[in-house]
């Protein structure tokens, strides 16, 4: 297990909070893969995850899983932390308000996640149990009172979803939740408008690229967006629907590296990820670009947008019958191949 994991655990390691019987309800939201109960911890667990990897990985591990909290009255909740402040308050949100009144919700997370501050935060708007310190991360935890209800509506109040400039729906945790991502900008306004048929947008998050093919490229009838985060592919459906309507659209939660794209495309476009967490793994961006080459017809074509220095030149000379460069400015570099 990872440290944040291992201090979400140590309160009950510790007996500083009681272990739950094996007939209580669990929630653990953000589970991750791999993590282990303490001995005594009989409890099912029922995981939350919304990135797909993850949720995979938790799956083809025999863990009973789905990408958003289901039903109530648990008698305690499990909140593992991430380095989005905001998804993180919707996270201890939902877990107030699935507990039943007396339940617990613990909390936990690595110090540079902000942990010990969150803490801060929630312990202005309800009393907190107790703190500890351990592997690196804090953990808190907490009874759901009579304050509960104000604290969770405070909570969604202070994180509500965000609307951009051309009525693009965004929301907490999303990559390019304020703005638009520059470099899609620049890959859309790349796009030739002489594109049609099927198209595909990898890595669609909340779906700006997808949008723009629509309204550039009247000819493309039908767009899978495929995402990995399911919050992501929430708010790209809402966009699709609201601005880009002339096209049929299905949004996929999918994790391209593992699960093949569902049919053959005329017209992939994306912009790979090159992150995973903080550490960056320009190799997933390679791994994209051998799913598109794969999900493409005949002639299809593919458009990237990159920065500058990734070198995903190679893996275009190696996987399709012609590549080259559209545009370049300070930061980024958009790119082409044809199958």
């Amino acid at each position: 297990m990872d440290d944040p994991t291992r201090t979400l655990f140590h309160p009950f390691e510790a007996g500083l909070v009681d272990m739950p019987g094996k007939a209580a309800r669990v929630l653990f939201l953000n589970a991750a893969p791999g993590f282990r109960l303490p001995a005594g911890f009989e409890a099912e667990i029922a995981a939350v995850q919304d990135f797909r990897p993850a949720f995979l990985a938790l799956r083809n591990a025999g863990v009973a899983v789905e990408p958003e909290a289901q039903g109530g009255d648990y008698d305690l909740a499990l909140v593992l932390l991430d380095r989005h402040r905001g998804r993180n308050e919707l996270c201890i949100a939902r877990a107030l308000k699935r507990v039943r009144a007396g339940g617990r919700v613990v909390v936990a997370g690595g110090r540079t996640d902000g942990a010990a501050s969150l803490g801060k935060r929630i312990g202005a708007l309800l009393p907190v149990e107790g703190r500890a310190s351990k592997n690196h991360g804090v953990v808190f935890w907490l009874k759901r009172g009579q304050e509960a209800d104000a604290a969770a509506a405070a909570l969604a109040a202070a994180n509500p979803p965000l609307m951009l400039e051309g009525g693009f729906r965004t929301g907490p945790g999303l990559f390019s939740r304020e703005r638009i991502d520059p470099g899609s900008i620049l890959l859309a306004r790349s796009l030739p408008g002489d594109l049609g048929g099927t198209a595909a947008d990898f890595g669609a998050g909340w779906g700006f690229l997808s949008v723009e093919l629509a309204r550039r490229a009247p000819a493309v009838t039908a767009i899978d967006l495929y995402e990995a985060s399911f919050a992501a592919c929430a708010c790209a459906r809402q966009n699709m629907a609201a601005l880009a309507p002339r096209v049929e659209a299905r949004v996929l939660w999918c994790d391209l590296v593992s699960e093949p794209p569902e049919r053959r495309y005329d017209v992939v476009v994306m912009n790979p990820p090159f992150h995973q967490g903080r550490a960056a793994e320009p190799d997933l961006g390679m791994r994209m670009i051998a799913a598109a080459r794969a999900a493409l017809k005949k002639a299809g074509r593919l458009f990237l947008v990159a920065n500058r220095p990734l070198p995903y030149e190679r893996e275009l000379a190696a996987g399709f019958a012609a590549h080259g460069e559209l545009v370049r400015d300070a930061r980024y570099k958009v790119l082409w191949a044809a199958r």
